[in-house]
């Protein structure tokens, strides 16, 4: 696995995703508690930016149709969605964000 800096911990709050891009590749990063996700920053459904809509928890919604994400996995939760959308492995490193833009899972 190659980590790479996305962000610091400073930037990434509880309840907010934030759309970044590493490697060419659009993520969205979501904080719940001690803990950060990376998922793809694309809804599965209508190819909106999902780092634009709500973030409750572990769980991410896109702003345009409703569809709700698990970051935890890319589980697609309720309709339209119906695929997951990717997750990369991300960590934290003092106070910052890491994450292997080449790890993606479906």
């Amino acid at each position: 696995m190659a980590f790479v800096q996305a962000a610091t911990l400073a930037e990434v709050t509880e309840g907010k995703a934030l759309g970044i891009e590493v490697d060419g590749i659009d993520i969205a990063l979501v904080r719940s508690g001690d803990d950060v996700y990376a998922v793809a920053d694309e809804c599965s459904h209508a190819e909106v930016p999902l780092s634009d809509g709500d973030v409750e928890g572990c769980e991410i919604e896109c702003y345009l149709h409703g569809s709700r994400f698990d970051v935890r996995t890319g589980e697609a939760l309720n309709l339209p969605a119906t695929a997951p959308v990717a997750t990369y492995p991300c960590k934290v490193d003092g106070e910052l964000v890491l994450v292997d833009p080449a790890g993606a899972s479906r």
